[in-house]
């Protein structure tokens, strides 16, 4: 820390944030010479499962960073990191913090995703050169997890749609984790919602914008209920997204996200029990995505 830090300036704070998975994060208040201070946020991977893909997870995200850098999509400043963990205990990247709040309750559902649809519009529109590298899949026909109240027969056809053939796309850049736990708002009283940053780009990668909305789609429709799905790919077309023009080929990344969801969707959950979503319970969460999968499979991933 101290070689990113101005002269005279040191770490007075240090908070940890909720919310994180696969690392730990943390606000690094620093006292300036000018007698104010300023905040910048550290995330380093001590999980030993995390660790294994900590450099690729920090490679990705500072050149995601680096990429957006003057864009239209709020991040970030990318300070430094350490992939490696060369300098560190753990490999840890260091960026400025962006202010706002994530919000994860069902009031104001209605307001918030016409502003993450036209917020991933955005990124997708992000010109990279060079290209992220390619998007990772995250799950397979055979490392599915059935709920045990789940309609077998449902499901059973769901991952029948994984053993397909992946459909061709036009690549874009993709977040790769967007949902609203790593999306900031500001939520004045008497005034509208509206973005303030989107975080967390250690999954940045280029591939098809269908998968993008499939996994905000499967986020909201454990957070919101399953009908909150396939209104989010509405909203993103509504802002100008583009999607896959064949059913099918929506069907496959919708089904592919929402089941990679049951491998951990626990895990995926237990942040916004945290938060204050206690009505998130592992039960009504495996119901949801059983709900979700259901009307995916019933609809033909309309």
């Amino acid at each position: 820390m101290s070689r990113h830090l101005n002269a005279g300036e040191r770490i007075i704070e240090s908070e940890t944030l909720s919310g994180g998975i696969t690392a730990e994060m943390r606000k690094l208040t620093i006292w300036t010479t000018d007698g104010f201070s300023r905040n910048l946020v550290l995330r380093t991977y001590t999980d030993s499962a995390s660790l294994q893909h900590a450099e690729d997870s920090l490679e990705r995200e500072s050149t995601a960073l680096t990429t957006l850098s003057g864009s239209a999509v709020p991040v970030p400043e990318l300070l430094a990191f350490d992939s490696t963990a060369t300098h560190c205990e753990y490999p840890s990247i260091l960026m400025t913090h962006v202010p706002g709040s994530t919000v994860l309750a069902d009031e104001g559902v209605d307001d918030r995703v016409p502003l993450l649809a036209r917020q991933l519009v955005e990124i997708h529109a992000v010109k990279a050169e060079p290209r992220p590298r390619e998007y990772q899949a995250m799950t397979t026909a055979d490392t599915v997890v059935v709920p045990t109240r789940a309609d077998a027969e449902v499901w059973a056809a769901a991952i029948d749609v994984l053993r397909g053939p992946v459909p061709t796309y036009d690549g874009r850049v993709l977040h790769r984790d967007f949902l609203p736990g790593n999306v900031l708002f500001d939520v004045s009283q008497n005034a509208a919602p509206s973005i303030t940053g989107v975080v967390d780009w250690a999954g940045a990668s280029w591939g098809p914008t269908d998968l993008d909305v499939a996994h905000c789609s499967t986020n909201l429709a454990l957070l919101h209920g399953p009908q909150w799905g396939p209104r989010f790919a509405s909203a993103y077309e509504e802002a100008g997204g583009v999607l896959s023009e064949s059913t099918r080929t929506r069907q496959y990344w919708r089904v592919r996200d929402a089941l990679a969801c049951s491998e951990e969707v626990q895990s995926w959950a237990a942040p916004w029990r945290e938060a204050g979503r206690v009505d998130l319970t592992p039960g009504v969460v495996e119901d949801r995505l059983d709900a979700y999968i259901s009307m995916l499979m019933n609809a033909s991933g309309q």
